[in-house]
């Protein structure tokens, strides 16, 4: 049986809190008035930043979800797999993709080119946690929350093998 990996603080729950915030501010001055967005996250991970995001944005918004697989435990597989697809028909729609994480950007990428071609009338991204260091294609990310570096975190959601979703900090796995 292998030991727990020690967890080192690397942002609180405050300060995720407060970047949470500023986020949902910076999205709504993104838009006109009276522009419903539609927020889509990839799950399982980017849940708890929606939800903590949707209750701080100053207008009302729409939901849905896809599921996308690259991950075998620690490592990207670098291939990326539609597992969900979303509900919503989003030609016309002003989305938001709702990133918990972009370290290779291979998701990212994925995600942006299957949406783009389901011609939304605009496609931004918000992001938690930027790790520029990994990555392997050239993204632009609209909003970004906190910059880090090359380090595997879990917490608010980011997990290490469907364990530490549920801590309401983000840690660096040490082991």
């Amino acid at each position: 049986m292998r030991s727990a990996p020690r967890l080192t603080p690397l942002l609180t729950a405050d300060e995720i809190q407060a970047g949470v915030r500023r986020l949902a501010l910076e999205i709504d001055a993104a838009y006109p008035p009276g522009t419903v967005l539609l927020l889509l996250t990839v799950l399982k991970g980017g849940f708890v930043f929606l939800a903590d995001l949707i209750r701080a944005m100053p207008r009302p918004v729409m939901l849905d979800f896809i599921v996308l697989s690259s991950y075998a435990g620690s490592d990207t597989s670098g291939r990326v797999r539609l597992v969900k697809d979303m509900d919503a028909n989003i030609r016309g729609r002003d989305v938001v993709i709702v990133e918990d994480i972009v370290d290779t950007g291979l998701t990212l990428a994925y995600l942006r080119r299957e949406l783009a071609a389901r011609e939304p009338h605009s496609l931004r991204t918000v992001c938690l946690l930027d790790k520029p260091a990994r990555r392997r294609v050239t993204l632009h990310i609209e909003h970004v929350g906190f910059t880090i570096e090359d380090r595997f975190v879990v917490g608010y959601g980011l997990d290490l093998n469907e364990c530490y979703r549920e801590l309401p900090y983000i840690a660096s796995v040490e082991d």
